[in-house]
């Protein structure tokens, strides 16, 4: 039992960026820092799982108390002067020539792992749990139909993972949201498109989407959660210029 089990990050709140944010490499692999002394205990267990290559558990926190568990996950390099260590998520990340520049494809990969195996499913829990697991538009709570929508895209550089930058939404109002059909203006008020508004379909139309107009959105009780307007009168803009 010399070597590490787990590895666990607590729950910081994220305010207007995430905090793992600066925790990934360039090349795409996510930094653990050691505990304190680089001699204590806990640090000596993670070189051990390193030299015999044996799988940890990661905990990430998503509130308080509350954790994510990422398995499995290997440490693939000791970087001593930084006191942290590399980790891979993924098989693929294991066999990343970490001492040795990799291609640019390769980078891309393993930011493409990290995001998807890491940074999507914390966000998305972090984001239902500030909405305590409802819609933000229709109250739905049902769990399992809920996503964490972006207010700025994943894809643009400014659209970082954190609470701040998201929604709790059903499917349906998420997919009404990415396709401009839905806008959220930065006082909180929904807007629908007016030539949504105009339409005669059947009732899921009239009560899912038209019924939206002009409601409020629901917030979280922590204001650090709340969305942040500047990223909201920033994508309203983009509503507008379809409407």
């Amino acid at each position: 039992m010399a070597a590490a089990l787990s590895i666990l990050t607590t729950y910081t709140s994220d305010g207007a960026r995430a905090p793992y944010e600066d925790a990934v490499g360039d090349d795409g692999l996510l930094r653990y820092k050691f505990q304190g002394n680089p001699q204590h205990y806990t640090n000596v267990g993670l070189r051990v799982a390193f030299e015999r290559s044996v799988p940890l558990m990661w905990f990430f926190g998503i509130k308080q108390g509350l954790y994510l568990p990422f398995f499995p996950v290997w440490i693939v390099a000791v970087e001593a002067e930084q006191s942290q260590v590399a980790v891979a998520l993924d098989e693929a990340q294991r066999y990343l020539s970490i001492d040795s520049v990799t291609s640019e494809i390769e980078r891309r990969y393993s930011h493409r792992i990290t995001k998807q195996r890491l940074h999507q499913p914390v966000f998305r829990q972090r984001v239902i749990q500030a909405y305590e697991s409802s819609c933000a538009m229709c109250r739905l709570r049902h769990r399992s139909l809920l996503d964490a929508a972006h207010i700025i895209p994943d894809r643009d550089t400014r659209g970082v993972p954190a609470v701040s930058n998201g929604v709790s939404l059903c499917k349906i109002h998420h997919a009404a949201y990415d396709e401009n059909i839905l806008g959220v203006r930065p006082d909180y008020v929904i807007e629908v498109r007016a030539d949504i508004l105009e339409e005669i379909d059947g009732p899921m139309l009239k009560h899912g989407l038209q019924e939206m107009q002009n409601l409020r959105l629901a917030i979280p009780r922590r204001r650090a959660d709340h969305p942040d307007p500047g990223l909201l009168e920033e994508r309203y803009e983009r509503f507008r210029a379809v409407s």
